[in-house]
């Protein structure tokens, strides 16, 4: 069955930086855009960054510049790289697959910005 397995969540202070990686199983990966979405308490899920099966990259405005995502495709997974971590960039971060029209999800991992 289609697993999506998020990691590298925890507890960092402002400045920092964190490496997010989502391992995926059960579907053709390298057919797929992933994309990272997160979702802090009390308000919707946005999307953060995506990286087409082609590569092509694509971010929120408010990550521009401090995040990074890559993929690699030998191994099903697709990563985030997060510097210069800010207290608003607190959430619960997830993966998601998605090839029209299926669209996969993870679990969420919490990333935590805070002193």
């Amino acid at each position: 069955q289609v697993q999506l397995v998020e990691s590298g969540g925890g507890l960092v202070q402002p400045g920092g930086s964190l490496r997010l990686s989502c391992a995926a199983s059960g579907f053709i990966f390298r057919t797929y855009a992933m994309r990272w979405y997160r979702q802090a308490p009390g308000k919707d899920r946005d999307l953060v960054a995506a990286i087409s099966n082609f590569g092509v990259t694509n971010y929120a405005d408010s990550v521009k510049g401090r995040f990074t995502i890559s993929r690699d495709n030998a191994k099903n997974t697709v990563y985030l790289q997060m510097n210069s971590l800010k207290p608003e960039d607190t959430a619960v971060y997830y993966c998601s697959a998605y090839s029209r029209p299926y669209a996969y999800w993870g679990v969420g991992t919490q990333v935590t910005v805070s002193s």
